[in-house]
């Protein structure tokens, strides 16, 4: 199974973390599962940023995004080449480094 290493971040996930998920699984269902909770305003339906992740590494084996999260994208705070919503990202057969942004567009956390 792939494991997918996430970086630390000061107040989702201190320590990091590296957790083993089925291929199929985006990367935010597999944070939400193992107790990181990332944000997702949305309910991860491809309707805002807040779960915007960088792919640091194994971001070549995830499909192509789509127009729409593209243009998500262009909203989201920090945005870079190996962006992606982590609810649109399915993992596949690869490891994968996720670093999680110190913000988002999301002013307040909701709390999910």
């Amino acid at each position: 199974m792939p494991q997918l290493i996430f970086l630390p971040h000061e107040e989702i996930c201190p320590d990091g973390a590296v957790i083993e998920v089925e291929p199929g699984t985006t990367i935010c269902d597999a944070a939400l599962e193992n107790d990181i909770e990332i944000e997702h305003a949305c309910e991860k339906s491809c309707a805002c940023t807040t779960c915007h992740v960088i792919v640091r590494e194994g971001f070549d084996s995830l499909e192509e995004a789509t127009e729409l999260e593209e243009d998500y994208l262009d909203k989201a705070w920090g945005v870079e080449p190996d962006s992606r919503l982590s609810c649109q990202s399915v993992v596949e057969k690869e490891d994968l480094v996720i670093e999680i942004p110190k913000y988002t567009i999301n002013m307040v956390s909701e709390n999910h």
